[in-house]
């Protein structure tokens, strides 16, 4: 048994990359808790093992004392001479125990640690390498599904695909090979649960990765992405390389790079726009295949306004609002589309707004005008610092047109509040 048991322990440590010391001391454990089990609980038990033999060996520990009162903890000195001549009245005396009791439970005991000793390393394993994987795509074969989702055979473990993380109106049979993005990489007892998705944004950067070869060697980025999975996305990419067209790179010869990636999404539609650092320009590119008239920045609340042609209404919107919901959250921007005929006559209310503030006259109004204050509104709620270095106006006349217009403002909002039912905007 000893040698068996050392040679048990070398093949597996060896083997299976557990540290030897783990194993020994794990099977130590288990036969001091055997012996205690069988023994008393009360006991000082420790067990030894000779790395040389392969041999175990159980002492018990007792108390040298000249009265004993507990037999299970203590020996009288007499009985302690017979055994070490040199020990006195405190010492802690060792007492081997015959090891025969516990061949078999050494044995026992050797096989189920060293099998949960694999099946953890087994798992820590696993875990280490897909812990590195997180971020990446990887391939599965759908097994099953139960209630969290859809069970992903990865080869050396499973991962799990939640309802969250599927696209919409798509199906996955078993056996059917499929394609993810590992989200996550957890760590349990009973193993690493390994969230995949379908539906990450990023899960699309790392397809056009697959497909362009210049993605994937950094010539041409992707700054930004919006998705709505199964139906829409738009991504924006720019090139390092001034001769590199970062749109013809992931659009591929007739298309053939990013059709591979529309057909691995199962033909969700899929907008290249090139990535502009001005956000008008950005905004433009993003809301195609619409024109864009004039765009008006608000860089305070992060909006814009966009003003295209009416017969381009529907195109900037898109189905559903799509079109302009992608682009916004392409940008990071509120997007408010109107049209050109919207947009004029809003300019003229805005612009008479202004001409109702006491004090201002047609040159005033123009300043205003072109200092982009396009209603009373505006005026009203601007910042004295901004609205003086905006218009040129002095600090007095820009006080008081603030004041001037707060105050008109705030007699028409009293007037509409007295009248029964009845409306007034100022725009």
């Amino acid at each position: 048994m000893n040698l068996e048991l050392r040679r048990i322990i070398d093949q597996v440590s060896r083997d299976k990359g557990i540290d030897k010391e783990l194993l020994i001391t794990a099977i130590k454990d288990a036969i001091r808790s055997a012996a205690k089990k069988r023994f008393g609980a009360r006991l000082e038990i420790e067990v030894t093992y000779s790395d040389d033999s392969g041999a175990i060996e159980v002492f018990q520990f007792k108390e040298v004392v000249n009265d004993v009162v507990d037999s299970g903890r203590e020996i009288s000195l007499p009985e302690a001479h017979d055994l070490d001549p040199d020990c006195e009245v405190g010492d802690m005396l060792g007492i081997k125990m015959d090891a025969t009791a516990f061949g078999r439970i050494a044995a026992q005991s050797a096989k189920q640690v060293i099998m949960q000793r694999m099946k953890d390393a087994e798992r820590d394993q696993v875990f280490e390498e897909y812990k590195e994987r997180k971020g990446d795509l990887i391939n599965g074969i759908v097994q099953r599904q139960d209630p969290e989702g859809f069970i992903v055979n990865l080869g050396r473990t499973e991962a799990l695909l939640p309802p969250a993380e599927q696209v919409p109106r798509e199906s996955y049979n078993k056996g059917e090979r499929i394609r993810a993005y590992v989200l996550d990489v957890k760590k349990q007892g009973r193993g690493p649960q390994i969230i995949l998705s379908r539906t990450h944004p990023q899960f699309l950067v790392e397809l056009f990765k697959t497909e362009v070869p210049e993605i994937a060697d950094g010539t041409v980025q992707i700054l930004a992405v919006a998705r709505e999975p199964g139906s829409r996305s738009k991504i924006a990419v720019a090139s390092r390389e001034t001769d590199v067209d970062p749109v013809g790179a992931c659009v591929g010869l007739k298309g053939s790079r990013v059709q591979n990636i529309v057909q691995e999404l199962r033909g969700e539609k899929i907008d290249i726009i090139p990535w502009k650092p001005d956000e008008a320009m950005f905004a433009s590119n993003a809301l195609a295949p619409a024109e864009v008239s004039r765009i008006i920045l608000n860089n305070t609340n992060r909006s814009m306004e966009v003003i295209v042609p009416d017969d381009q209404l529907s195109l900037a919107i898109g189905k559903r609002g799509q079109n302009v919901r992608l682009a916004s959250k392409l940008l990071g921007w509120k997007i408010d589309v109107k049209t050109e005929s919207k947009y004029s006559k809003s300019l003229k209310e805005g612009y008479l707004s202004l001409l109702r503030i006491p004090g201002v006259g047609e040159i005033t109004a123009n300043v205003l005008h072109e200092a982009n204050y396009t209603s009373a509104r505006e005026v009203a709620e601007s910042n004295l610092e901004d609205l003086m270095q905006a218009t040129g106006l002095s600090e007095k006349k820009a006080a008081s047109l603030i004041e001037a217009a707060q105050e008109m403002l705030g007699q028409k909002k009293e007037e509409g509040e007295a009248g029964a039912g009845s409306e007034a905007e100022l725009t």
